[in-house]
């Protein structure tokens, strides 16, 4: 049994006291323990009770570190607790930390990926499947991850993909349309979209080409073309080449004849 015959205010940290037992300096402990464990001068303390107050001080530090790390921006439980853990707090340190984190409020799973949802939508326009991967990453369990996601609405994903198809639509000009519709495509399944969302979205733009509209097209990737069979074929085999990717790139028939016409009178 031991005495505490001083209790002193540390100098760099106000909220720590330094507790002295007969006479002699013997652990630090931070403000709520002190009042947790009514800790005055002239307590009586036995050796279980300094072991419970260290054990709980460690877990007020872990608090405070955990409490540090969330003042930046909201975290997932699993981004504080992977956090705790590289500050060598011990596994049952952290999880008390954590759960007293979890009755104040300051982690929520539920209100973070709720969250997380709604910034991933405003800045970047990413679709459910995407999106899924980021609360994967964050920890967010299966089940959270389908109730938020499921507020996600197929209305809303439409609008968002809309915006992005239009982005690209109007930094392709110089390509064909199915070629856009084609990098369409690609990038909305990569944002994360499903295919029946591509595929409406798809069905809602226009990327109807006007007559003369095609020569431009042509003057920018039918010429790359046609260098590049020219010096290999000839006849036949260079006119058939060139037909077929030049109909891949979407180019109509009638306007790929006419192409190659023009090009065989110039050579």
């Amino acid at each position: 049994m031991r005495m505490i015959t001083k209790i002193a205010r540390q100098k760099n940290n106000p909220e720590r006291y330094n507790i002295y037992l007969n006479e002699e300096y013997a652990f630090p402990v931070d403000e709520a323990i002190l009042l947790q464990f009514s800790l005055t001068k002239g307590k009586v303390l036995d050796e279980f009770e300094i072991q419970e107050i260290a054990y709980e001080d460690e877990i007020r530090k872990a608090f405070n570190k955990g409490l540090n790390f969330l003042s930046y921006q909201m975290r997932s439980e699993h981004e504080v607790k992977k956090k705790l853990l590289t500050l060598e707090f011990g596994e049952a340190v952290v999880l008390e930390a954590i759960q007293k984190l979890k009755s104040y409020g300051f982690i929520n799973d539920e209100n973070y990926s709720k969250a997380l949802l709604d910034t991933k939508k405003a800045t970047m326009k990413k679709g459910p499947r995407a999106i899924r991967q980021d609360l994967m990453k964050k920890g967010i369990n299966k089940n959270l991850q389908d109730e938020v996601l499921a507020t996600y609405s197929f209305e809303e994903q439409i609008k968002l993909a809309l915006q992005l198809a239009e982005k690209i639509i109007r930094s392709e000009k110089r390509k064909t349309p199915a070629q856009v519709k084609a990098k369409i495509q690609d990038y909305l399944l990569r944002k994360g979209y499903a295919f029946p969302i591509v595929e409406e979205v798809l069905n809602q733009i226009e990327l109807e080409q006007d007559e003369d509209n095609w020569q431009p097209l042509l003057d920018a990737q039918g010429e790359k073309v046609w260098k590049k069979y020219v010096s290999k074929y000839t006849g036949y085999e260079l006119k058939m080449k060139v037909k077929q990717t030049l109909y891949q790139k979407g180019f109509p028939i009638e306007v790929i004849d006419r192409f190659i016409e023009e090009k065989e009178n110039e050579e």
